[in-house]
Formats: C-alpha cells, sequence, structure tokens
C-alpha cells in the first residue's frame, strides 16, 4: 500500500472536552461517563456521529451545571490532540512549573487578612472612608448572589457572562482568571499584601501585572469569588469594571507626584474620574470598553496618543495647567493613533468634557460589529473635525455648574491622599556617588533602573520584573512580600505599577539605595535591564488566555535567554519588545520598536513581526509588518538576526528605532526572507 493509500485509510480519532464549571479546569469525557482531568482517561471516538452524540448527551452535565460548552477535539494517531491550542489544554500552561498547586492552609481562614498598622493614611492614593466600605460590601453581596443564582441554575451561563465580566471574572483555557484593578497604579504595602494573601490562599503562589496597572489571576475557583473580593475590599481593593463594555480602569505616570516635570498630580484626577465612572448608569453598556489614561506632565509617559481618550498636560499663555485631550486611539485589530480634540481644556471641566466625548460615542458607536465598535473606528470615520464638533455641541449643552472640579472639591479628594514626609539628607547623593563607584552591578542598575525625583534627596527605583527565565510580569507570593516590606522600610509603603509590567518604589533616598538594592537582590528582583532587549512585554497568550492564537510567553523567556549577559544588552542599547499571543494586542506589539504576534495556521502556531513601534506622543508611530509570519521554531533567531542586522548598520549614538528609520523596512526584510 502507498504512503498516499496509507493515510486515506488512516482513521481520524475523537474525544470530548469540556471546562468544569466550578474551577473552569479542562476536563475530558471518559468511558464510563465521567469527567477526568486526565487526557489518558478520556473515551476515544472514532466516528465523527460517535463523539457528535456524545456531545448531545453530554447536555444533561451542561444542565446540571457540572460542565460548560463540550466540544469534539481531533487526536492524531498518537492520541495526541491535533492543534497547539488543544495540545496546551491537554498538557497544560508551558509556564510556572516550580509554582505548586494553591496552599490549603487556612485556606478558607480570614484571621491573616493583612491590617496597616499605620493609622495615618496611605501615601500616594485615595483612602477610603466608610461610604467607600459600604458601597463595596453591597456589591460584593449583589455578585454573590449572582454566583449563587448561577451555581444554582437559575441563571444560564449567557446571562451570567455580562455579570461576571464587570466583576473581573473571565473563563479562560485551564481556569477562571480574576482581574483586580489597580486604580492609577498605585497599591499600598497593605494592598500587596492582601494580594499575595490571595496568590497564596485562592491561587497557585503568584499574581500577572499587566498592561493596564491591574494585577490577574489565573486559578480562581467561582465559587470563591465573593470570599477573594470580600478579602480584596478589606485592603480597598475592588475588580469592578476590569472587564466588559464600561470605562476600565484608570491608568497614570507611574512617577505621578515625583516627576521633575511635573505640573500638576494626575493621580487625584484619575481618582475623581474613578469614582464618577463607577457604575456610571449612562456608560455600563458602551458599545465597547473604553480605555483612559492621564499624566500631569506635558512628556509623555502613558502612551496617551494610543487610548481611546488619553489626557497630558501643560502650562498655558497665563501659565495656567490645562489638559491637552487625545481621543480615537487604540490597538487590536487595526491600531490607531490617537488625535488631539483639544489643547487648552482647564481641570475644572474635566468630567464634563470627557463625560461629552463619550455621550456622543455611546450615541453612534457601532453595536452591530464586534470590530468597528471601538471610538478609534468612529473618530476615523467620522473625521476628527466633525467629531469635535459634536463633542462641542454636546458640552455646550451641559450644566457646567453640576460638574464643574471646584478647587474645594479637588482639595476634598487631595485630603484622601497620604503624602510622603521628604525630609532634607544633606550628604545623600554623595553617599549614593560612593556606593555606585564602589560596586559595578550596583552602579549599573542605579544607570538602568532608576528616575530623578523632584527632591534631590530622593530618587525613584523601578523593579524589573523581568528576570531572565521567568515570565514577564509575574510576582510570586514571596516577592509580592518582599516588595511590601521594602516599601515600607525605604519608600514610604507605597508601591507604583506600570505600564510595561514593572513596578517602582517612589520616594527612597539616595543614602538608603544601595541597602534597597541588596534586598532586591535576596529576593530576584534586582534586574537591571530596564528599557533594555530583556525588558520585554508579554501578555499570557495561549499558556491562559481564551482568545489567544499562539503562546507568547515561551517566545519572551527565549528571547530573553538570548541576550541575558549584561554586557551585550549594554552594546544593544534602548530596544523595547511586545509578545502577544492574539490581535488584541494587550502587549502593545503595534507600538513596540519590535512587534511579535502570535497567529493561528491550521492549528500551528506563527509569528508576524513589525518594526518601528514607539509608544509615546514625541515620535509616536505604529509598526510596520515585515512580511509573512515565521513558523514558531523560527522567530527567536528572526529577532536575532534583525538585532545582529542592526548592530552593524547603526552610526554613532544611533538607538534601534532610529536606524530602522534611517534605514527604512527593506534591508530588515532582507536579513529574515532572503533566500540561500
Amino acid at each position: 500500500m502507498t504512503s498516499k493509500d496509507q493515510n486515506t485509510q488512516e482513521e481520524t480519532l475523537f474525544v470530548l472536552t469540556a471546562n468544569r464549571f466550578a474551577d473552569g479546569r479542562v476536563v475530558w469525557l471518559t468511558a464510563q461517563g465521567y469527567w477526568s482531568i486526565l487526557l489518558e482517561e478520556g473515551q476515544i471516538f472514532s466516528s465523527k456521529v460517535d463523539v457528535e452524540t456524545a456531545q448531545q448527551q453530554a447536555q444533561k452535565d451542561v444542565l446540571s451545571q457540572y460542565i460548560l460548552d463540550p466540544y469534539a477535539v481531533e487526536l492524531n494517531s498518537n492520541l495526541i490532540p491535533q492543534t497547539t491550542r488543544e495540545k496546551v489544554r491537554a498538557f497544560g500552561p508551558s509556564t510556572h512549573p516550580e509554582f505548586n498547586p494553591r496552599s490549603v492552609q487556612e485556606q478558607y481562614s480570614m484571621n491573616n487578612i493583612p491590617q496597616n498598622p499605620n493609622p495615618s493614611l496611605a501615601v500616594g492614593r485615595y483612602n477610603y472612608d466608610a461610604i467607600d466600605h459600604q458601597f463595596l460590601k453591597e456589591r460584593i453581596n449583589q455578585f454573590r448572589s449572582q454566583i449563587e443564582r448561577r451555581i444554582s441554575g437559575e441563571l444560564s451561563e449567557d446571562e451570567f457572562k455580562p455579570l461576571r465580566l464587570m466583576n473581573g471574572v473571565y473563563l479562560q483555557l485551564h481556569s477562571y482568571m480574576l482581574r483586580v484593578a489597580i486604580p492609577y497604579g498605585i497599591l499600598s504595602s497593605t494592598m500587596l499584601r492582601g494580594l499575595a494573601y490571595v496568590s497564596q490562599y485562592y491561587d497557585r503562589g503568584y499574581g500577572h501585572f499587566t498592561t493596564r496597572q491591574n494585577i490577574q489571576f489565573h486559578w480562581i475557583k467561582l465559587e470563591e469569588v465573593p470570599d477573594i473580593l470580600t478579602h480584596l475590599a478589606s485592603v480597598e481593593m475592588h475588580a469592578l469594571q476590569t472587564s466588559g463594555n464600561c470605562i476600565r480602569n484608570i491608568t497614570s505616570d507611574e512617577f505621578a507626584g515625583l516627576a521633575e516635570d511635573e505640573i500638576l498630580d494626575p493621580r487625584v484626577y484619575a481618582e475623581i474620574m474613578r469614582q464618577w465612572s463607577t457604575l456610571h448608569p449612562e456608560f455600563t453598556f458602551l458599545p465597547r470598553k473604553f480605555k483612559i489614561a492621564i499624566s500631569g506632565s506635558p512628556v509623555d509617559r502613558v502612551a496617551a496618543c494610543f487610548y481611546d481618550i488619553g489626557i497630558l498636560t501643560h502650562l498655558n499663555d497665563e501659565q495656567k495647567p490645562v489638559f491637552e485631550v487625545w481621543v480615537g486611539g487604540g490597538l487590536g485589530r487595526i491600531p490607531y493613533k490617537g488625535k488631539v480634540i483639544r489643547d487648552d481644556l482647564p481641570p475644572e471641566h474635566l468630567l464634563a468634557y470627557i463625560e461629552a466625548i463619550i455621550r456622543v460615542y455611546n450615541l453612534h458607536g457601532s453595536r452591530n460589529n464586534l470590530y468597528k465598535s471601538r471610538i478609534k473606528i468612529l473618530v476615523e470615520n467620522l473625521g476628527i473635525d466633525a467629531y469635535r464638533e459634536q463633542v462641542e455641541k454636546e458640552f455646550a449643552t451641559m450644566d457646567l455648574d453640576q460638574y464643574r472640579l471646584s478647587d474645594e472639591l479637588v482639595a476634598q479628594i487631595q485630603a484622601q491622599f497620604g503624602c510622603p514626609d521628604l525630609e532634607n539628607h544633606p550628604g545623600a547623593s554623595e553617599v549614593l556617588a560612593k556606593h555606585r563607584q564602589q560596586d559595578k552591578e550596583f552602579d549599573r542598575w542605579v544607570k538602568n533602573n532608576t528616575h530623578p525625583h523632584f527632591h534631590e534627596d530622593y530618587i525613584a527605583a523601578v523593579v524589573a520584573l523581568k528576570e531572565v527565565g521567568q515570565t514577564p510580569g509575574d510576582a510570586s507570593t514571596e516577592q509580592m512580600r518582599a516588595l511590601a516590606d521594602l516599601a515600607d522600610e525605604y519608600a514610604f509603603g507605597e508601591v507604583r505599577v506600570t505600564h510595561l509590567q514593572n513596578v517602582v518604589l517612589g520616594h527612597v533616598q539616595k543614602d538608603k539605595l544601595y541597602a534597597l538594592w541588596q534586598g532586591l537582590k535576596e529576593h530576584r528582583l534586582a534586574t537591571a535591564n530596564l528599557g533594555l532587549i530583556t525588558d520585554i512585554v508579554c501578555c499570557p497568550g495561549m499558556d491562559y488566555c481564551a482568545l489567544a492564537n499562539a503562546r507568547s510567553i515561551p517566545v519572551a523567556k527565549q528571547i530573553a535567554a538570548l541576550f541575558e549577559d549584561p554586557e551585550l544588552q549594554e552594546k544593544i542599547g534602548p530596544v523595547n519588545i511586545g509578545v502577544d499571543g492574539c490581535i488584541n494586542s494587550c502587549a502593545h506589539h503595534h507600538i513596540m520598536n519590535i512587534g511579535v504576534l502570535g497567529v493561528d495556521k491550521k492549528g500551528e502556531e506563527f509569528y508576524q513581526i513589525k518594526l518601528g513601534g514607539s509608544s509615546y506622543k514625541e515620535g509616536a508611530a505604529i509598526g510596520s509588518i515585515l512580511g509573512a509570519a515565521v513558523k514558531a521554531e523560527d522567530v527567536v533567531k528572526a529577532v536575532e538576526k534583525l538585532i545582529y542586522f542592526y548592530l552593524e548598520q547603526r552610526q554613532e549614538n544611533e538607538h534601534f528605532i532610529d536606524t530602522y528609520r534611517r534605514l527604512g523596512t527593506t534591508p530588515f526584510k532582507e536579513i529574515i526572507y532572503a533566500t540561500a
């Protein structure tokens, strides 16, 4: 028999799979009729008719709230799933083999809820009052009731899905995921210890910091979500509006309140927008999700022109602060750079003008095409002048006194923020200089991972969550607790989360920076690679995400390992890389110097490469596709070729992005696609 005849006669095999309702775990139908978490225990079907019959019969398990969405999976002759996606579902994510399943000790005890021993206001963030605590309690009780109704079968999955999404609960490949908001990126040490508690007792010992200044837990049980939210509320955290077609978490500059170039503190205005947007009755069900970023500086550190609304701050001719408002930016399937809709907005009118922008979008945004429903499409179709005209018309009809952010109101909100007591420390700079001179490793870290502070005796330390070999943006329970302790000792108990998946300790005395660095080293948190090639931004990809087409974490790890040598990283210089597992672009591959996008081709992973992206207003650009997607086994080698070609071609003081802009796409493309 010929090979062709053998292939013709080869039997197609199937197995029936689903996600378990209680915890989202992947399960397989066995011959005995129960569902196992082990693929090898699954019943093998040799007929498509038989597996479809089993799928119909499995609806009884759907109705009894045991499984969700059963479907057939094709197997090869070795009884292995045919597609990469189903292989990942069958054998688990390729990340964190060192992390054991969740700790069960005191799992259901709330006795270990960390409390802030300092009765003063937490530094850098809004501190809740009795009304805020009561609001969260009522909201959690409401969601607890909704979960109970889902478990009892009173609510179907279709009815429950928008409710769980509004509370940050996703069903991913292997389990439920909970996304927790970190408003404008500020955590207290108490909050961080609270997150560590959740990671240990309800997850698998880690959390994933995202590019939206949130944190995600990937191994959550649905029935435990209300208890998790209750715990989070006790440390003034929540998961409200971290998903759904609503106004999402407001993000801000990680150096807010300390940057030398800052005109006003954006965190107060971010908090005002957070309170205004939470459960806003008019904007709870927008055409699509809506994201806002704000900076109190004219220097863009928030990628303002790639948000639905991006806000920067500058001084007008009278030397008064005004907002520059960008609208219609976004990434995803079709990336757009936003446009300035107004560059002279007085802070007192911020809420009114933002509401006018969103009202126009809510009225005209598409609701019948998921891919054309973002504000970026509406602004592009109407044109910025026509959109501005409608916004100004809406703005003119509003009662501005009702929306006005008076000095008294702003001061009232600001009074709920704790402020660091920045005492003078003469000689601190000299001590830091001495430590740098004595320890070259420390000197490299200071060079790469610090940012100037407006107070000459202080400095901001950036803690890179990008140790080579680790998943970008992930922090273990032990690392979270260590960061909380170090923040208490060196940074007034404040921790900041960046939109590039790192964290910042913002107010560190210069003469104590060396001791802080030593403490970070003990917990594998002193990687000196900020802005360098191993400081890779990476989404969870198909190791976790149900939307992904390919894995991203293994690719990011392999690229980082290739350039692990610190001397080589310094030689290469600044270059940013984003690796995405799908077109939603959570890792911002569109606006990275090198963007890598995973795509699916007949069940196999391929990767598209983009070059020339840049995130910030000064030089902001969307990258250009280099060519056809490359195979999974070739993508890391392709990035290596691009980097070494750049090193050969660059001129004096050129960074990667400069060399690319000078040479253009063609020579880089030839390096990857030229035939031997």
